[in-house]
């Protein structure tokens, strides 16, 4: 975990339930004498977001509608902190502007950034109501206001034409892409999660996230190669592009994609318990 990261230490459950009563029920000591809740549980996650929202970032009103991804929040500011490294090894003096590709439902990127950074942000998302429900939390704050723009892709074709205006200009941009195939192989690769768990599966409830939060054609390796490909017309707009990627295995792709557009490139990696992910982010 990035050594900026405020999560470092496990959760106070006694802070965080004084911080939204709500997340008192789904609270319990486990086996090994430890207070933990059921994290295969979509409304016991959302509880406990909701309270390190509240303690920590001081946002007071926020949720996301029935069956949408639901973050894990010390990893999505742990990406942020990364983005803040890069960008300091450059000379900006102006605040910082940022973009959410796929911001989702929950816009929990813009959110952390405004209020951990003080960055200005702009969200986008393809989905209506994952766009008007990030709507929603934004204009629940009056300080995530002021700082936080979601806009619409009306072209899932597109992921920055139709979002970036002409003449705009964004320090970075980042996205957590969808990194299943298809919605069959994120329902196996949740079974097997489930299984590792002990957990009984049951798909719906225990795998947040709409179809376009979770998989496309292709996958999270042709995903990226389209966004490299797409960033080159954006060249002189976009300070760094980022992005996550999940699976090692899809950086030949990706690395071969980033040199194929003659683009300088750097790898980021990100570890967070026993879970490796990494960053890869490059600019012209």
């Amino acid at each position: 975990m990035h050594l900026r990261n405020i999560h470092q230490k496990p959760y106070d459950f006694k802070m965080l339930i004084d911080a939204h009563a709500d997340l008192a029920p789904f609270v319990f000591t486990n086996i090994h004498g430890v207070q933990s809740i059921d994290f295969s549980n979509p409304e016991a996650v959302l509880a406990l977001n909701k309270a390190i929202l509240k303690k920590e970032y001081g946002v007071l009103t926020w949720s996301i509608p029935e069956g949408y991804l639901c973050p894990a929040i010390p990893s999505r500011v742990d990406y942020i902190h990364h983005i803040a490294d890069v960008l300091a090894t450059r000379n900006i003096n102006d605040t910082i502007k940022g973009l959410d590709i796929g911001t989702g439902a929950n816009c929990i990127y813009p959110i952390l950034a405004a209020k951990t950074y003080q960055w200005n942000m702009v969200g986008c998302d393809i989905d209506a109501k994952a766009f008007a429900a990030a709507k929603a939390n934004i204009a629940a704050d009056e300080t995530l206001s002021q700082a936080i723009e979601i806009r619409h892709q009306n072209n899932n074709a597109n992921l920055f034409e139709g979002i970036i205006k002409p003449k705009e200009y964004f320090h970075f941009t980042m996205c957590n892409p969808p990194f299943y195939g298809s919605a069959e192989e994120a329902k196996r690769a949740t079974q097997h999660k489930q299984k590792n768990l002990g957990v009984a599966s049951n798909f719906k409830r225990n795998f947040g996230g709409e179809a376009h939060e979770l998989w496309c054609n292709g996958g999270e390796a042709l995903f990226l190669k389209r966004m490299i490909k797409q960033s080159l017309a954006f060249k002189n707009q976009v300070g760094v592009f980022t992005s996550l990627v999940a699976k090692a295995e899809h950086l030949f792709k990706i690395e071969k994609q980033l040199k194929k557009s003659h683009a300088q490139y750097q790898l980021i990696e990100m570890v967070l318990g026993n879970k490796k992910s990494r960053i890869v982010a490059w600019w012209f």
